[in-house]
């Protein structure tokens, strides 16, 4: 299954290029307050990050990894510096303004999968759907060729906990493309799963978002799982240690 996913997923789209988001950040920094101190998250960070490029973030706990994130997603806001997604500066944004295009541009996978007990695996996958009002009808033909693309057509009917952690994050990969995302931030997607099924997902994600032309920031503290980047920075400090591409 795994093998013919960026196939399938040119068939379930009808040949159509979703496209991705060019992502740059201009001499970002964020600071925290913790009692008297500053802590500086991010220190003057510059990244270019284009169109349909998959990008691997490394760094130990601490290093901001999480920060740039959340400030690429619109979740939280630079101290000092621009964020621009596609030439828009999104700094200045309003909260609704944001809310309004992290559901209809991003698509997120995180390390615990995040999927709601009290729904099934198909129910899960469609969330980005539900959430803006697609009838069932609309919906569920689009969710079951995804579920055919990751293997997990005979489970649509499953909750989590009757899911293996391999395969709740196959139904989490497919609830961020559902909606046709042009980024996808992915926060330690198998930072829950052993190695095998690890690079079974990672190849997943690869495989369609390089078909559908998404890019994809994806952070991590693991080498092997960096590698499956096109281009690689490493944090320490807020700062960029070392960058390269592959």
């Amino acid at each position: 299954m795994v093998e013919t996913a960026a196939t399938k997923s040119r068939e379930s789209v009808g040949e159509t290029q979703i496209g991705g988001c060019e992502v740059r950040l201009d001499q970002v920094s964020k600071q925290y307050t913790q009692g008297k101190e500053q802590v500086v998250a991010l220190d003057k960070l510059s990244i270019e990050v284009k169109a349909g490029e998959f990008l691997a973030v490394m760094g130990a706990s601490g290093s901001g990894k999480s920060t740039l994130l959340n400030l690429v997603a619109g979740l939280d806001k630079p101290s000092q510096g621009d964020i621009f997604l596609d030439g828009r500066a999104i700094s200045s944004w309003k909260d609704n303004q944001l809310t309004l295009f992290r559901r209809r541009k991003i698509g997120f996978v995180f390390q615990l999968f995040n999927l709601i007990p009290t729904l099934s695996a198909e129910e899960n996958a469609a969330l980005p759907l539900l959430m803006a009002g697609q009838h069932r009808s609309i919906w569920q033909p689009q969710v079951s060729d995804w579920l055919k693309r990751v293997g997990l057509e005979s489970r649509h009917k499953h909750y989590p906990a009757e899911l293996s952690g391999g395969q709740m994050q196959r139904i989490a990969i497919v609830r961020a493309l559902i909606h046709h995302p042009s980024l996808v931030l992915a926060d330690e997607p198998t930072g829950n799963l052993d190695s095998k099924t690890g690079d079974q997902m990672l190849f997943i994600l690869k495989e369609i978002t390089e078909d559908l032309g998404v890019t994809v920031i994806m952070v991590t503290h693991d080498p092997m799982v960096a590698a499956y980047g096109h281009a690689l920075i490493t944090l320490k400090d807020g700062r960029i240690l070392d960058s390269a591409a592959r």
